[in-house]
This record gives C-alpha cells, structure tokens and sequence, in this order.
C-alpha cells in the first residue's frame, strides 16, 4: 500500500513514546510505502485535495539516533491516489484543523480512504461525546452559567471542570464546595458566561489511574495504560506529569470498550482512545490516540501490529 500519514513536523517527533512513529515502522516493516505531509501541505486545487507529500525512508528503526529518516523530493498528489491516508496531526482542535477535515472529507467524496473519518472527527468533540454513552459516565454539565457550574458544586462536593477544546491536561480545575476560590476558578474558565464548560463529579478512583483503553478496527486492545498522578496532583496526563502502567483489562474495562466499539466503529473511527477512571468514561479522543509504545514495552503486546492489520483490512488490502 501507498499510505499517506498527516502528522506534526517529523523533528518533533519522541522517538521512544510516540504512536505514529510506531505506525510507521510496523508499516514499513510491512513493506508499504509511507508518505507524510503536514497539516499546511493539504489544499484544495483543480477541484481536487492534494497533498505535497514527500516518501519516508526509515534510516534507524529504533529512532535512538537522531538522523532515523530520510525524505524523498515533495510531489503534489491527490489524496484519493493513496491506499489510505492517517490523520495524526495532534491537537489542538482550532479552526484550521476544522478546515483540514473539510478538506478530507472533500478527498473521501473523490474515493480517498481517510483513518480516521474527517466527518467523523469533526463530529465527535472528545469531551461531549461522552453524552451518547450515559450508562458509561458519571454525572455532568456543559453550560456557559456560572450559577449552574456552582450548583453542580454544591451537588456532589467535589467537581473537575475542564474546556471542551483542552488537551493533555491543561486548564483542568479540581472545583469544592466551600472553596473560596470557586468563582476565580469558574470565571477564568467561562470567561464571564462567554466560554462553555464542562463539569464531571469528582471520581477518587483518579488515585489508582486514569485508564486508556484503545480501540482498534471495533476491537478491544487487551491492554490499557493506567496514567497515575504524581504526588500532590489529580491529574493523569502523561503531558501533566502522570505515570504511566500498563495493565490488563478488567472484566468492566472490556465491557465498556467493546460497547463503544460498536457504535463508533461503523462511523469510520479506526482508533480510538477512551478514557477511563474506575468504571466510568471521562474522554473518548478520535483526534490522534496514544500509548501504542507503552503499552508494547511493559507487555509486548503490538498495538501497532494490531493497528496496521486493521488498516490493511479497511483499506482493502488483505
């Protein structure tokens, strides 16, 4: 196959814990033909998404030393001319990322296969696609009231407030009731009524990890990567200062993946990265999920394997 990977600047890359590095190295391994372009490298011409891509050549598949690739002369193609293309720019999901899914998704009407769906992206906010799993989540709010987010405070004692375009961990509150703080806090994040914000109870559970759980062409990894707050912090980024263990899934895990995995699966949602605190739901990211190395080197289990197998039989290649 001819795969086209859309993904940050490739000296950005860490090597050692990235999932499209991973990507790539089993699909090269493979055989396939890896292209990559960035976000800006996407137009619309003639009537047609191109993208000005240029060949990967992977020098050092361990990525340890810092010249591990080489790029071949740019070419503009259409994106329909490739097997399958990735989108794996990371967020944050601004406008221009917005624009590049209309883009892609223009590419799909011309016969481009597109991992993960452009309409399907845009569709599915990280935060409020929780809301189509309730049975799954713990109590929340979305709303632009500072009363209402104070209410929600005073309901259940302990709340985590975060914006619905935040990522990694960022601008993330942990809210009490009796907090002299509280309306600092609500209007830093609201900006006087003037932003939305998302509420979710607080789930102690966080102490133990906050799970990611991928799914991959509507299967369950075996696997998730627990991201355990460092000491004196509520937060389970690994950007955030997290800890990451890898475990096998419990008995609850699988059941709330696999019932995702359905839903999602039919909407051309490749890989998924739910995340979990206990039994409950807090994020479903479909931007560009992680952990795939992690998740490798504590179990040895190929996520990337696992990933371009499904890849191959989307796109018709097996």
């Amino acid at each position: 196959m001819r795969i086209l990977i859309i993904l940050d600047p490739l000296e950005k890359i860490t090597t050692y814990k990235d999932s499209t590095f991973a990507m790539m190295v089993e699909a090269d391994r493979r055989g396939h033909a890896v292209f990559v372009c960035e976000q800006h490298e996407l137009s619309l011409a003639g009537g047609r998404t191109v993208a000005h891509a240029r060949l990967l050549r992977l020098l050092d598949p361990t990525g340890k030393d810092r010249a591990w690739y080489a790029l071949g002369e740019p070419a503009e193609e259409p994106v329909a001319a490739f097997d399958a293309t990735l989108m794996r720019k990371d967020p944050p999901f601004d406008m221009e990322y917005v624009y590049s899914t209309y883009l892609l998704e223009h590419a799909v009407r011309e016969g481009a296969k597109v991992y993960n769906d452009p309409t399907a992206i845009r569709g599915h906010n990280e935060k409020l696609a929780i809301a189509e799993f309730p049975q799954f989540a713990a109590p929340m709010l979305v709303t632009r009231s500072a009363q209402a987010l104070r209410g929600f405070v005073d309901e259940h004692g302990i709340a985590v407030f975060k914006l619905l375009d935040g990522m990694g961990g960022s601008s993330i509150f942990r809210a009490e009731r009796g907090d002299p703080n509280l309306s600092v806090i609500i209007e830093t994040l609201n900006q006087f009524g003037n932003r939305s914000v998302m509420a979710q109870r607080f789930l102690p559970e966080i102490a133990d990890g906050d799970k990611r759980v991928l799914l991959i062409g509507g299967k369950v990894v075996p696997f998730c990567l627990a991201r355990i707050p460092k000491t004196g912090e509520f937060r389970g980024n690994l950007a955030a200062g997290g800890r990451g263990v890898a475990r096998e899934l419990s008995a609850k895990d699988r059941e709330v993946g696999e019932a995702v995995a359905q839903v999602l699966a039919p909407r051309g949602l490749l890989l998924v990265g739910l995340d979990l605190i206990g039994e409950c739901i807090t994020e479903i990211n479909v931007t560009s999920p992680t952990c795939f190395q992690e998740i490798r080197d504590q179990t040895g289990f190929g996520v990337a394997a696992m990933f371009v197998d499904a890849l191959e039989e989307a796109a018709g290649a097996r």
